[in-house]
C-alpha cells in the first residue's frame, strides 16, 4: 500500500458514517473538472511566498481574513527579522504585533505565532512537524492551515484545502451540497477525488476562482469549464433596460410601441379652396 493509499484509508475511516454522494458518475465528473483545471492551470501553486515550512506556516496563519498580496508584503520584512522558531518565540510580543499589524487581527495572530513557535522549540526541536495531528495541536493551526503546510511544503496529501474560493466553486460545480461548512466540503471532495489530486486541485481551483469564477460576476463566457459546469447558484445576467424594452415592444415610458402616425395630406381641391379669400 502506497503512502497516498494509506492516507486515503485513514480519511475514509475518519469519514465513516457520514453521507457523501461519491457515486461512480460523480467521481468521473470530479475527475473531468480536475483534468480541465490541469489544462487551464498546469503551473498553479500556492500564492504565498516562502522558503521553508516555518515561513509557510507563519504566512498561512497571517492569511486569515487577509489577502495573500498583503501577507507577501508583510512577510518580506518579517522573514528578514525572524528566521527561526526561537526568534519568534523570544521576540517581544509588541514588536511582533507592529510588524504584522497591517494583516488585521494582529494581536491574536502575534499571540498564535509566538505560542506556535514556542511549542515548535519545546516539542519539535524548532522544526515544523509533518503530521496532521501534530500540526493541529499548535496554536493558531486548524485543519486548513495544516493541509496547506503538509501539501505545499511537504508534498503530503493530508486533505483538500478549502478556502472561500474552493467553497464557492465546489458548490457552483455541483461537487458538494454544503454551502459553507469547510470540513464537510473537504470530506465530499476527498471522497470524489484520488489523494494524488488533492494538492493541485485546491491550487488550481483557487486560481480559477480568482481569475474567472469570481464571487459577484463570474465570467462564464470566458470559462474553460463552462461545458461541464452546472452553474449552480449563478444568477443569469439580465439584459439592459433598453434592450429588454425593445424586445418586449414597450417604450421607456411603458407605452406599447405604435407606428408613428403621419399627418394626412390635403386633397388638391381642399387645398385650393383653402387658399381662396
Amino acid at each position: 500500500m502506497t503512502a497516498c493509499s494509506r492516507i486515503a484509508a485513514m480519511i475514509a475511516f475518519a469519514l465513516r458514517g457520514q453521507p457523501v454522494a461519491a457515486t461512480a458518475a460523480a467521481k468521473r465528473r470530479a475527475l473531468d473538472v480536475a483534468e480541465g483545471l490541469a489544462r487551464l492551470y498546469p503551473d498553479a501553486e500556492c500564492a504565498l511566498r516562502y522558503s521553508s515550512p516555518l515561513e509557510l506556516l507563519v504566512a498561512v496563519i497571517l492569511s486569515a481574513q487577509c489577502t495573500d498580496e498583503r501577507v507577501n508584503i508583510v512577510t518580506r520584512d518579517l522573514f528578514r527579522r525572524y528566521r527561526t522558531a526561537a526568534d519568534y518565540a523570544n521576540a517581544p510580543l509588541e514588536e511582533l504585533e507592529q510588524v504584522i499589524r497591517s494583516t488585521g487581527f494582529y494581536r491574536n495572530k502575534a499571540k498564535n505565532i509566538q505560542g506556535c513557535c514556542r511549542a515548535l522549540v519545546e516539542k519539535h526541536g524548532g522544526q515544523v512537524p509533518n503530521t496532521l495531528a501534530e500540526l493541529v495541536a499548535l496554536d493558531g493551526v486548524g485543519r486548513k492551515t495544516a493541509n496547506v503546510v503538509l501539501g505545499t511544503a511537504f508534498g503530503i496529501p493530508s486533505g483538500v484545502v478549502v478556502d472561500t474560493h474552493v467553497t464557492r466553486l465546489s458548490n457552483r460545480l455541483g461537487l458538494t451540497k454544503h454551502k459553507s461548512d469547510a470540513v464537510k466540503i473537504e470530506h465530499d471532495l476527498a471522497a470524489l477525488l484520488p489523494p494524488e489530486e488533492w494538492i493541485n486541485f485546491s491550487h488550481r481551483l483557487i486560481w480559477h476562482g480568482r481569475r474567472v469564477c469570481v464571487a459577484r460576476k463570474p465570467r462564464c463566457e470566458a470559462c474553460g469549464l463552462a461545458e461541464i459546469c452546472p452553474k449552480i447558484g449563478v444568477v443569469k445576467k439580465s439584459p439592459p433596460p433598453k434592450v429588454a424594452a425593445a424586445k418586449s415592444g414597450v417604450t421607456s415610458y411603458g407605452a406599447a410601441k405604435t407606428k408613428k402616425s403621419m399627418p394626412k395630406k390635403k386633397s388638391k381641391a381642399l387645398a385650393g379652396k383653402g387658399s381662396r379669400r
